[in-house]
């Protein structure tokens, strides 16, 4: 896969606001909270934690993984559900990654409660060098992997080895960030979607409708 250089996110961070991208003039996630957020749009929207009760393994792939908060929620629920998957994979794709200081800054801001800061500290104490590459992070012991998948979403959804169960679509507004929902980007997903895979997002747009 043909890869460029990584340019790190410029975030904007206004007291009392959520963390802005300058580049695409758009927040991170909404005022309630991006672990609120999360829950309702991303885990609930995928039937999660139920879908994966018992099963021996769950893969997840997220576009757009941002500063985390939807990993970091998934995190979260997997640890407190008592059927919870024996592994967890979560694939995340982001082009423009925050680095450490922001990643932490983001997270000290926020309303997280001790135990989702504690988390966050931890995918802080991991966060790679920002490369064009496919960085693995391993979890409880290894039973929750993710690969950062730094760079492009549409190539790298072409590039890819993966049945996912469930996907996470968290670009910023399609009129600010178009890219994250090209024809090629939901092609990418279905070329990886398991039998019986769901998806869910944010976003109503009719560019996102038809593309889905």
């Amino acid at each position: 896969m043909k890869t460029c250089p990584i340019e790190p996110a410029d975030i904007r961070f206004d007291p009392g606001q959520p963390p802005a991208a300058t580049r695409y003039g758009d927040i991170y996630h909404a005022r309630a909270g991006t672990l609120a957020q999360a829950r309702h749009v991303f885990l609930q929207g995928n039937g999660l934690p139920g879908r994966w009760a018992g099963r021996p393994r769950f893969t997840i792939l997220e576009t757009g993984f941002g500063l985390g908060g939807n990993f970091l929620a998934t995190l979260q629920a997997w640890r407190d559900d008592p059927d919870r998957p024996l592994r967890l994979h979560y694939i995340g794709i982001e082009q423009h990654p925050p680095v450490r200081q922001d990643l932490l800054r983001a997270w000290l801001g926020d309303t997280a409660d001790a135990a989702s800061r504690a988390l966050a500290q931890a995918l802080a104490d991991q966060w790679p060098p920002l490369t064009p590459n496919l960085h693995v992070l391993p979890f409880e012991n290894g039973r929750v992997e993710l690969l950062l998948a730094l760079g492009d979403a549409a190539a790298w959804l072409r590039e890819l080895v993966a049945e996912v169960d469930a996907f996470y679509l968290d670009g910023f507004a399609p009129d600010r960030n178009p890219a994250m929902w090209a024809d090629d980007v939901f092609r990418g997903i279905g070329r990886l979607a398991a039998p019986g895979a769901t998806v869910a997002t944010w976003s109503a747009a009719r560019v996102v409708r038809d593309g889905l």
